[in-house]
């Protein structure tokens, strides 16, 4: 089986697995599943959908490579939830509560918003490091504890504006402005430093001596650690730095269109970003492809009530989608280990012959 192929086969097949089984869903509920694939196609030529989408698959993006990080080292960042939305809350603080000139106060703010990240995935990776504590409980009870921090923070340091109680708004000078295409919308500015970011996490993890370093740690620490790469560095340095891309991800919301962090801002991105990397098997380009497929979902999915069919149905298509992309994984794997097997049976034989 050639490489080409079993990169692109999973994810295929885990799509056209979650297809055909929200269609059976559909058509045992009595809906047409053409007729709801024909609508949410149509939602994204109308209003703002397709602009929507962009947005949103920004920071879908970055929570998946904040995973993706994660995942090269065989470390599950479930923290990414709690560490994107702290970074986003302490991001909005410092920005309202500063006033610097334009450019330089968008990338105080930036700076503020992934040192928060990292910091706060520093502590599971501390915790991994000095007292063996698994990243995945860790970081789960981080997710709960950020919770907490953030609603104590919001109320120390927010206003109440109306209903919704929010930090202090971030002037003009901090404020990044986005690309309008008149009625359909306006497309954040920072969806270009998720692109960076793409890039960047393409350089690093592939072209550079730490993505080296990284990745061989993940395949066997026995053996990095014979090569003289220490496990304890890597497992830091891969959880600053996933914790640091995930810091980034609320950002294109707080500097493009709220200006403000709201106890009513966006939750369950770094769920998604944990699905959406593994679609992606872990290569930025996969990724995107990615976040663009769950954002279409879930904003096309919004007309589906107007003819008749629930839009919960999405739901159960995205958990498919998840299920979907570990079997096809592990299919493919025992394909391609069993063909391996048999070219090196064949070798063999022709040997003794």
């Amino acid at each position: 089986m050639g490489a080409k192929r079993s990169t692109l086969l999973p994810p295929v097949l885990a799509i056209a697995f979650a297809v055909v089984l929200c269609s059976l869903v559909l058509l045992l509920s009595g809906a047409n599943p053409i007729a709801a694939l024909g609508e949410m196609i149509t939602q994204v030529g109308t209003g703002t959908t397709a602009v929507d989408i962009v947005n949103t698959a920004a920071a879908y993006y970055l929570v998946a490579l904040a995973a993706a990080v994660g995942f090269q080292m065989n470390l599950l960042n479930i923290g990414v939830e709690g560490q994107y939305r702290l970074a986003a809350c302490v991001a909005a603080i410092v920005g309202g509560s500063l006033s610097l000139p334009f450019g330089v106060h968008a990338l105080v703010v930036i700076v503020v918003g992934a040192a928060t990240g990292a910091a706060w995935a520093g502590i599971a990776a501390l915790l991994k490091i000095y007292r063996g504590v698994s990243e995945v409980i860790s970081t789960i009870m981080l997710n709960v504890l950020a919770g907490g921090v953030i609603a104590f923070l919001v109320k120390q340091f927010g206003e109440l504006r109306g209903n919704t109680q929010g930090t202090a708004l971030i002037g003009e000078s901090g404020q990044v402005p986005g690309i309008p295409l008149g009625s359909a919308g306006t497309v954040f500015g920072l969806v270009l430093l998720a692109a960076v970011v793409g890039a960047a996490y393409w350089v690093l993890l592939g072209r550079t001596r730490f993505g080296f370093e990284l990745r061989a740690t993940g395949l066997s620490p026995t053996a990095a650690l014979a090569g003289g790469v220490s496990s304890k560095k890597m497992v830091l340095g891969a959880m600053l730095l996933s914790g640091g891309v995930a810091g980034l991800a609320g950002l294109p919301e707080i500097l493009g269109r709220d200006h403000t962090f709201t106890i009513t801002f966006p939750t369950g991105y770094g769920f998604a970003g944990l699905a959406i990397a593994l679609l992606g098997r872990n290569h930025p380009v996969g990724v995107a492809f990615g976040a663009l497929l769950w954002s279409f979902l879930d904003k096309s999915s919004l007309t589906l009530d107007n003819i008749g069919v629930p839009k919960e149905i999405v739901i159960i298509l995205q958990g498919t989608i998840v299920l979907s992309v570990v079997v096809a994984y592990e299919l493919v794997r025992r394909r391609r280990l069993d063909a391996e097997q048999r070219r090196v049976g064949q070798v063999l034989s022709g040997g003794a012959v």
